[in-house]
């Protein structure tokens, strides 16, 4: 490995700058990433042809010193897999043709396979990583059962989650069978990301903070941490680092650190100071830089990376990135400048 800086990371040893990569680092602010997206003529086509997924995947490691490429993908393959028939469409956001509605819907789901169902995942993976020869690590990722139930309920994004809170609490057995078929799902499909050739893994529970404490216990930590068992218990995958990044649950950071897991996720609205007070030694933690600030002028986002890395301190175990996903209006010039601010104003003597 050419650039082993995030893997360092993760593993909390020490480091010669702090690493790091962006969520959605590969996507629609990139001029280059628009006009593959064209050729392809959709986004699914894009995921789904391995040969398009690892061009997008390597776009923003030509453009910038990024210490990581991420499996260019998305959440939702899974329950498309599972026959909920998905399309994501420009201004709409991802919609089910087929969204559960009856706990009959729910009984009838199967767990895919890695290698059929969503071979063409894995297979981007292989040619990702062959395609990276050792420059840096290729990063895995799968959504949270949670996350997932929400959008298979729900059939698309939403504000309010009355469709998958109504399940919650007025069938909780179907909503546990539910997150049971979706904890064994993520499993397999994390673990055969891992045999295909992932280096580190990343599970975004992106609707966890949308439960109160007690539910987000029961019915999101508690499938990612059988979900941190389950790959822990295969050989192969067993040594990989694993993050867990729940937006807006900064207030559980120290819950969620029980897991097991090797990293937090953390947004931008949680102090990486206080996190590490709460959280101690026992995992890394990534962030965590507000997006917007890639809309500010430079010397903005100067001050911005050094208020992160001042809040986080000395020591190791740090992986900069941003508190979500850039957004599809930032300047690519503003990305630029936030790498190599990261790393020159972290650069150990």
């Amino acid at each position: 490995m050419k650039n082993d800086r995030l893997l360092r990371a993760l593993h909390r040893l020490p480091v010669d700058c702090t690493p790091i990569w962006i969520m959605r680092q590969a996507g629609r602010y990139l001029p280059e990433y628009r006009e593959t997206r064209e050729r392809a003529g959709d986004f699914l086509t894009l995921c789904q042809t391995p040969e398009l997924a690892c061009e997008v995947t390597l776009q923003p490691l030509r453009r910038f010193e990024l210490d990581a490429a991420i499996l260019f993908s998305d959440i939702l393959t899974i329950p498309d897999a599972m026959g909920l028939q998905l399309s994501i469409n420009e201004g709409e956001g991802p919609r089910f043709a087929r969204p559960l509605s009856s706990s009959r819907d729910i009984d009838r789901l199967g767990v895919p396979d890695p290698e059929d169902d969503l071979g063409y995942v894995t297979q981007a993976v292989r040619v990702i990583r062959r395609e990276l020869d050792g420059s840096v690590p290729l990063i895995g990722f799968a959504g949270s059962p949670w996350t997932l139930a929400t959008y298979m309920v729900e059939g698309q994004g939403s504000r309010d989650f009355v469709k998958i809170k109504s399940l919650m609490f007025d069938q909780s057995e179907a909503m546990h069978r539910l997150l049971n078929t979706l904890v064994d799902s993520v499993s397999l499909y994390l673990i055969a990301q891992a045999h295909a050739g992932a280096q580190v893994l990343m599970v975004f529970d992106t609707w966890g903070g949308a439960l109160s404490y007690h539910d987000f216990c029961a019915y999101s930590l508690s499938p990612m941490t059988r979900i941190v068992q389950q790959v822990r218990a295969d050989r192969e995958a067993s040594t990989i680092p694993l993050i867990l990044f729940t937006k807006g649950g900064g207030q559980w950071l120290a819950n969620i650190a029980d897991s097991g897991c090797d990293a937090l996720g953390c947004d931008w609205t949680t102090s990486l100071g206080q996190a590490r007070q709460e959280v101690g030694d026992r995992v890394a933690l990534q962030g965590n830089l507000d997006p917007a600030v890639l809309y500010a002028k430079p010397a903005q986002i100067e001050k911005a990376v050094t208020r992160v890395l001042d809040d986080f301190g000395s020591g190791d175990g740090h992986v900069f990135n941003l508190g979500h996903g850039i957004t599809p209006g930032v300047d690519p010039e503003n990305v630029r400048i936030l790498v190599e601010a990261v790393h020159r104003q972290s650069k150990r003597n």
